[in-house]
């Protein structure tokens, strides 16, 4: 658990605690690490939601199935994320989606709802902790934001030029690389996937991007 200090003490949930805070912190929310290999499923859609969890290593992708079998990719964590937090602090006793591996990875289970119910123990450390948390579910409403404005635009075009224009925004800079494969990102933007390429391509062709793979350059 010590190793993991270090990483934690630059996580938002944990701001303003030292490396012996955390320590205490962890001991009393029951935290373990679990390792996950590529695709294994860390929370199933319909399953219990009992922990908040933490990326350590590697990256994860929330996904969610409709009837008819067809995958949406929601969103997408890598090292120090953290994740089910709204589900566990909202009480949800069924989780809407279901978190896998996208790569080897591993990731810290905290049982957030204990200090929630329960802080006589924490008390030092609740209001401090609670505030995080709540800046950290505030940030991931303004990223849910974010998709629900690309998802509204009704062309391949356009919701692609919505998306790199957020990852231009978020990385500074005209070059940047994104998380998804070409069907991830088809997925993502509810999209087909030959019709996606088609329209990057035509986008490359007109002047407007450069790509290669996942590395991406806004012309305009």
């Amino acid at each position: 658990m010590k190793k993991n200090i270090n990483l934690l003490e630059k996580n938002e949930l944990f701001k303003g605690f030292n490396s012996t805070d955390l320590e205490s912190i962890l001991d009393y929310l029951s935290a373990k690490v679990v390792t996950y290999k590529k695709k294994d499923v860390i929370l199933l859609q319909g399953s219990p939601v009992q922990f908040v969890g933490i990326v350590l290593s590697g990256t994860i992708q929330v996904i969610k199935e409709d009837i008819e079998g067809n995958i949406n990719i929601l969103a997408h964590f890598g090292s120090n994320d953290i994740f089910a937090e709204t589900f566990a602090c909202a009480y949800i006793t069924e989780s809407p989606v279901t978190v896998e591996a996208k790569e080897d990875c591993e990731i810290m289970f905290i049982n957030f709802k204990k200090l929630i119910k329960d802080c006589q123990k924490t008390c030092i450390f609740h209001s401090s902790l609670v505030e995080n948390m709540l800046c950290l579910i505030a940030r991931k409403n303004i990223l849910l934001n974010q998709k629900n404005e690309i998802l509204s635009k009704r062309t391949t075009r356009e919701k692609l030029l919505t998306y790199l224009n957020t990852q231009k925004i978020k990385s500074n800079s005209k070059k940047f690389s994104i998380p998804y494969s070409r069907e991830g990102l088809a997925n993502y933007l509810c999209v087909d996937r030959s019709a996606l390429s088609r329209e990057l391509c035509n986008m490359r062709d007109e002047g407007l991007i450069k790509f290669i793979k996942n590395e991406f350059e806004i012309l305009f």
